[in-house]
């Protein structure tokens, strides 16, 4: 029996901006209509005898994950939470320690980035399938990709010799001669023209007393710190968490590095499966379904003279004139304009974002939570316009703010409303009012999806003013005293710390009813 490991971790910023910190690209309907972490676990229905896949993800995706997860009708053996990115061997160890705490035995891994697209599912399968007598032998198999070009983007491995004794065929073992980095041009055409070289996938198969073996010679420090990570496991809802200072002190590193270049137990499985690790934004024209001038669109595209280019728009028309071999992406709040040949790039646009504290490196226009979805429409000098979808039976936490009012209007479904000690419901096209230093809550009793504008005025507007004193959902930073944390997390902030309220504590004005959505100011 195969137990899966999937690796939902990472943030995928040369795909930006589509994707962002807390909504990465595993997490994107980048070819279909799942998003790439979807089909990575859908794909395992072709694995009849499979267990229940581990995940492994960034305690900051553990809602939109667990979400996906129950829109595909996955059901996970466990949703193992990293405090901290570590790279792939750690986040495997971890795993590997799970699977062998849960299921005992020697059980086997088929260790899947959430982020890679496989067009032929098939032959991947297939190819897992023969690799598994190698790998229950306690070899440590990973699955090379045939090249289809010479290509500058991926690591390679150099094959050996068949590995003797085990099944010939279509899908044979090789011994491995060589981890290779990413070859210049004149040796990535090389290797294409050779027999021997293969993209590394960074997909494996092995057992997971194997892989710990081999990670305790050549990475002690590592495995022990992952141990004691495990070790203190505590739950969170669906989720279980690593320790938090003993997973911070593991060293990261990939699993190609900690082991499989150093060990003598690796082997390689050749594989033509239709794989890509959709790493830039050219990777994704590549695969994507091209029209007669070879462009590939989503979204509301209007191109005239336009060939052999990428454009994808979010929010609005894109039109373009004239263009051939670009990348066009509109987002609500980014627009990236790229040549094809420069895409690898973006990360570099990325890092000035980053170092400028912008928050389109970390957020969308659109935030997801628990319990929804809410969106910035627009922001002004002591006031915030905002977009709230609360879905069916969904609550956001029992909260007060220090330094704003908000104004709620229902413009779809039902709203519960707690405030202070009064609770009451509104429907669509009522309101009411939050005055500043309220304690509140908002539920969607009904089961339609709610939605509201909300409007905040106040000194300051940062979503890290709110005291939460209970929530639904195990999230940290629960203090009736007044510990900070914002529904959105690391929400950006309009100022560099909250100003002093008003004299008297603020508005005080009259909770309110009315049959339009008039917003009473104060």
């Amino acid at each position: 029996m195969i137990t899966p490991i999937i690796l939902a971790g990472g943030s995928g910023t040369r795909l930006w901006p589509l994707s962002r910190e807390l909504y990465p690209k595993q997490l994107l309907q980048l070819v279909g209509d799942q998003s790439l972490l979807q089909q990575t676990v859908l794909r395992l229905n072709n694995f009849p005898d499979a267990a229940p896949p581990i995940v492994v993800c960034n305690d900051e995706h553990r809602f939109l994950v667990a979400e996906q997860l129950r829109k595909v009708s996955a059901a996970p053996a466990a949703i193992l939470l990293e405090p901290v990115g570590r790279n792939t061997a750690p986040a495997t160890a971890v795993a590997a320690i799970h699977a062998l705490a849960a299921n005992g035995g020697t059980p086997l891994l088929l260790v899947l980035p959430a982020d890679h697209l496989i067009q032929d599912t098939k032959t991947f399968c297939d190819a897992v399938l023969a690799a598994m007598p190698v790998a229950e032998t306690g070899k440590l198999v990973t699955f090379g990709i045939v090249p289809d070009k010479a290509e500058t983007g991926y690591g390679y491995i150099r094959q050996g010799k068949a590995v003797g004794n085990f099944p010939a065929g279509k899908h044979t073992c090789f011994a491995i001669e060589e981890f290779i980095e990413k070859p210049d041009p004149d040796l990535a055409r090389l290797y294409f023209k050779s027999d021997r070289y293969l993209w590394n996938s960074g997909m494996f198969l092995f057992r997971a007393d194997s892989f710990l073996e081999e990670l305790d010679q050549f990475a002690p420090e590592m495995v022990a710190w992952c141990r004691k990570a495990h070790a203190t496991l505590k739950s969170d809802l669906d989720f279980q968490r690593l320790d938090r200072e003993a997973f911070a002190a593991c060293p990261a590193d990939s699993i190609d590095y900690a082991v499989m270049e150093k060990t003598c137990r690796g082997v390689v499985v050749p594989v033509a499966p239709g794989w890509s690790d959709i790493g830039s934004w050219s990777a994704l024209w590549e695969v994507g379904d091209k029209d007669p001038e070879n462009n590939v669109t989503r979204g509301d595209v209007v191109a005239h003279d336009t060939h052999d280019s990428y454009l994808h728009a979010q929010h609005r028309l894109l039109t373009t004139v004239g263009v051939k071999d670009h990348i066009i992406i509109e987002t609500a709040d980014a627009v990236l304009v790229a040549h094809k040949n420069k895409v690898q790039d973006v990360k570099k646009i990325v890092s000035r974002l980053t170092a400028g504290r912008r928050p389109e490196t970390n957020f969308h226009r659109q935030v997801f939570r628990p319990w929804g979805s809410y969106e910035s429409i627009t922001t002004g000098d002591r006031f915030q316009v905002k977009r709230i979808i609360v879905n069916p039976n969904a609550v956001l936490s029992l909260q007060k703010h220090h330094h704003r009012a908000e104004h709620w209007i229902v413009v779809k479904g039902t709203a519960k409303i707690t405030r202070n000690q009064e609770t009451f419901i509104l429907s669509e096209n009522e309101s009411t009012f939050i005055p500043l230093g309220h304690t509140h809550r908002l539920e969607n009793p009904g089961v339609i999806p709610m939605e509201l504008i909300e409007v905040q005025s106040g000194s300051y507007l940062g979503e890290d003013d709110i005291v939460r004193f209970t929530d639904n959902y195990g999230r940290a930073n629960l203090s009736p005293s007044g510990a900070k944390g914002g529904e959105a997390g690391k929400m950006e902030t309009r100022g560099t710390r909250p100003r002093p309220a008003p004299a008297g504590g603020g508005m005080r004005v009259p909770p309110h009813r009315h049959d339009s959505p008039v917003i009473h100011q104060s």
